[in-house]
């Protein structure tokens, strides 16, 4: 079984470099090739890499190129963890947005626009790379904002599924609550990437039992606290929503807290900058615990399943993905990209059934997805107009002073990245 990761070089490669090693049995790579084309990067990576191999006594060859069509030729899974314009394109979008007083974040507001038509052009270009050396590969997308490029690829025709380790986080979190294994809690996860509730958790499987009302009147202070969220609010929604919904259920008070302090993106290009500098280091031969504050906790294992369950080995039967609605959300057309629990297997991801939504979560599900139409369409085509009117659609903006100034925004930040511009 050949792999390649696209963007292996990302500080993020060796906690999926881990999960590979100690979850082997589960999905036997026997080469493993990680494409960047930060040369410097991913020499530091893929040292380490084939050090991590080693001591875990992982028979598996890892290469590393700079060359996209080389690294992908005849692979039967791609993974894709992109950033486009780097940390100095993500510090730009989580500071200008904050000059009209939105929210600036990277995958979501004007942000996560700004990223996503950085990407898209990218990301199904590799794809169609792909395609040409061998069209049964699977691409796992773990690329954000990973709704919208998941689409793209979607609709373009690609065998591909989309990851984000939100669920697999609060999977394991919920399993320490409850002191039982992660693989006995499943989650009633629903709604679209970076915008999903947690309806229910099951012990057992999705028939078990829904100990979700347990969990909060035991350890409501605890979820709340990780969700920066008050605990009242937790009790009264009676779910968990993911933290991204910080960003709308506390606009305001995340763009006053967001205008006195460093932007994530410093703080994360300054811990990337020790990290390279440990992998560097020839006597560190695993993940170095730093790795944790960098993000991406789980995705090894995440991913790992993934990949397992779509080549046809022994990944998880249910797990939670980006894929194709088909009807699984009546109020969304078929070819919206939800994030919902789904059976996995060599054919695909097929959502599996969900409860009807309370109009509190379907409304802003059908509005996010709706900018997300615009925000694909934008991606795709480009124009100042279709910029224009994402931006208007997107909740958090939704006003034409707002959306007027941004779009400028994005685009004199971004003119580098949009052939349009």
């Amino acid at each position: 079984m050949k792999l390649a990761v696209v963007g292996g070089g990302s500080t993020y490669t060796p906690e999926l470099i881990d999960g590979f090693a100690r979850l082997r049995d589960t999905l036997p790579v026997e080469e493993l090739v990680l494409v960047d084309p930060a040369a410097d990067r991913l020499e530091l990576v893929g040292g380490l890499a084939r050090r991590i191999f080693a001591k875990q006594g992982h028979p598996g060859r890892i290469v590393t190129t700079t060359d996209i069509d080389a690294g992908v030729a005849d692979a039967d899974a791609v993974l894709l963890q992109l950033r486009v314009g780097g940390q100095t394109a993500r510090g730009k979008d989580e500071t200008w947005p904050l000059e009209c007083g939105c929210i600036g974040q990277e995958t979501t507001g004007a942000g996560g626009l700004a990223k996503a038509l950085r990407t898209v052009p990218v990301v199904l270009d590799i794809a169609e790379r792909v395609r040409r050396t061998n069209p049964n590969a699977w691409i796992i997308d773990f690329t954000n904002p990973v709704g919208i490029v998941t689409r793209a690829l979607l609709q373009a025709g690609h065998k591909a599924v989309g990851l984000c380790n939100v669920a697999i986080g609060l999977q394991r979190k919920f399993a320490r609550l409850l002191d039982v294994t992660p693989g006995e809690v499943h989650l009633d996860h629903v709604g679209l990437n970076h915008l999903t509730w947690e309806l229910g958790v099951r012990l057992g499987g999705p028939e078990g039992e829904n100990v979700l009302p347990r969990l909060i009147a035991e350890h409501g202070d605890a979820i709340a606290d990780d969700l920066h969220m008050p605990r009242a609010i937790v009790d009264r929604l009676g779910v968990v929503p993911s933290y991204y919904l910080r960003y709308f259920y506390a606009h305001d008070e995340v763009v006053r807290e967001l205008g006195t302090k460093p932007s994530r993106a410093a703080e994360v290009a300054a811990m990337e900058k020790e990290l390279l500098a440990m992998y560097g280091d020839p006597a560190l031969d695993e993940k170095p615990a730093l790795l944790a504050k960098r993000g991406g906790a789980f995705y090894s294992e995440a991913a790992v399943d993934l990949a397992a369950s779509l080549l046809g080995g022994g990944g998880s039967p249910h797990q939670v993905v980006n894929t194709y609605n088909n009807g699984t959300l009546p109020f969304l057309p078929d070819d919206a990209v939800i994030e919902v629990q789904a059976k996995v297997d060599g054919t695909g991801a097929t959502p599996l059934a969900v409860p009807e939504l309370d109009p509190l979560y379907a409304g802003l599900i059908g509005n996010v997805t709706a900018y997300e139409d615009l925000a694909l369409e934008a991606a795709l085509r480009g124009g100042r107009d279709r910029v224009f009117k994402a931006l208007l659609a997107h909740p958090l903006i939704g006003q034409f002073e707002y959306a007027e100034a941004l779009t400028d925004k994005l685009i004199a930040h971004n003119r580098e990245h949009l052939a349009w511009a």
